[in-house]
């Protein structure tokens, strides 16, 4: 079901980011000092528009071919002022009024003639440029919505992580949306839920959103052990005439995934052999020599799923003591024990993108919605939303899904309170830290 069998690496958003004094030294570098301001989130407040907004969409019936909850909430905005939201797994179909078959005061789901609803593995929303999600992309028929981003041939899916509006070509007029893609396939074990294959890059045309093409761009045989195979994606920012892709591993025995790092010139994100890998001095060709940015560590380390938010972007002041801003990255607490991993988000900070990073520094926990076992609803995959920065205030949102016990579906829960499956957001505001 959904992204519940990476949650064990999810990464979450929340409501306050604490710094305390019992806080961990640096986590590398600690013995040169930084040449920029360490960075914080300072303060939030419930975004409730968003939620809304979704939330609205999701419950109206005019249609039973569009989107009523999903995860992996990622977004670009168009040059027409609209913008693309990108789910992973999703659900469309009906919503039915409360109570539930349950008899609880939720809203639920079925399909349109009743019974069982069917997860896609993909979708996108088009939202307005007043703000109002409007239209469901989905590939498939009109009488079998199939993923937008269409399964590969011989099994698998594909889940749409980071996207850019580019030129088609390097300084061409014409621009085209880039969708950052992440192929799985079937898998047993520690990837019933699939195992990591490669990275690809979709091409989408402007203004219809047409999909054009799909062109792998990291492929599988930089390992032949799924675990140390990294996904491009998580994250994805422009900066100084480079788009930095910052990806992750996913070892199936460990806690926590590595970070990576790669770059690409601005425009070309869909030619490979612009793609060049950090391996910790230099950038390289092959991606088979990159080595993580910010590695695990036993416990510490990243969720599958992280944001990184360039200098400047959400912050109230620029930095301290007169040095410049740092990057942040927001991942959740992998090593914080119990069920933090689940609940809690923590960050990390750093002068440049390939590092040193620094941290964990502070904590946040996030609201969850109400249900019957509030113990098992998890918080993952937090993402910034750069495009709707506001007075210093950056958008971020978070994934809810439902844990149930093992053998027990999470899709059934889900479908009878639909609010365990919709992104939920937060208006954050960051500023700088003493290193």
């Amino acid at each position: 079901m959904a992204k519940a069998p990476t949650l064990r690496t999810a990464l979450a958003a929340a409501l306050l980011l604490v710094q305390t004094s019992a806080e961990a030294p640096p986590r590398t570098g600690a013995a040169h000092r930084p040449q920029c301001s360490g960075r914080r989130i300072s303060s939030w407040s419930v975004d409730s528009r968003q939620t809304t907004a979704f939330s609205r969409y999701g419950e109206d019936n005019t249609r039973v071919d569009d989107w009523t909850g999903g995860d992996g909430t990622h977004s670009v905005r168009l040059p027409d002022g609209r913008t693309l939201w990108l789910f992973s797994d999703t659900f469309l179909d009906r919503i039915q009024p409360p109570p539930n078959p349950q008899g609880a005061h939720h809203r639920w789901r079925t399909a349109d003639g009743g019974g069982t609803p069917l997860l896609r593995h993909n979708s996108a929303v088009l939202m307005s440029r007043s703000g109002r999600p409007e239209r469901t992309l989905t590939g498939g028929t009109p009488a079998a919505p199939g993923p937008f981003f269409p399964d590969p041939p011989g099994g698998g899916w594909r889940w749409p992580v980071q996207a850019a509006v580019e030129p088609r070509t390097p300084g061409a007029r014409e621009k085209v949306v880039r969708v950052l893609l992440w192929r799985r396939t079937p898998g047993t074990g520690p990837w019933v839920f699939g195992a990591p294959h490669s990275t690809e890059v979709a091409t989408l045309s402007l203004p219809g959103l047409h999909l054009e093409d799909i062109r792998a761009t990291v492929g599988p045989g930089t390992a032949h052990d799924p675990g140390r195979r990294v996904l491009y994606g998580a994250a994805a920012v422009a900066r100084g005439g480079w788009t930095y892709v910052f990806g992750g591993d996913d070892p199936p025995a460990a806690p926590a995934s590595s970070a990576y790092l790669a770059r690409v010139p601005a425009g070309r994100l869909a030619d490979r052999a612009g793609w060049r890998f950090w391996d910790g001095t230099r950038w390289r060709l092959r991606p088979e020599r990159a080595r993580p940015v910010l590695p695990a560590d036993g416990q510490r380390g990243v969720g599958s799923a992280f944001t990184v938010l360039p200098p400047g972007a959400g912050t109230a002041r620029r930095g301290g003591a007169g040095r410049p801003g740092a990057w942040l990255l927001l991942t959740m607490d992998t090593g914080g024990g119990g069920a933090a991993g689940l609940r809690t988000i923590t960050g990390y900070w750093a002068c440049a993108p390939q590092g040193p990073w620094h941290g964990p520094l502070g904590h946040l926990t996030p609201p969850r919605p109400a249900t019957a076992e509030p113990r098992r609803v998890a918080v993952y995959n937090p993402q910034a939303h750069p495009e709707f920065t506001a007075h210093g205030t950056l958008l971020l949102s978070y994934d809810i899904n439902w844990l149930g016990p093992p053998g027990v579906p999470a899709g059934d829960r889900v479908n009878d309170e639909v609010e365990l499956y919709r992104p939920r957001f937060l208006r954050v505001r960051t500023t700088h830290a003493a290193p």
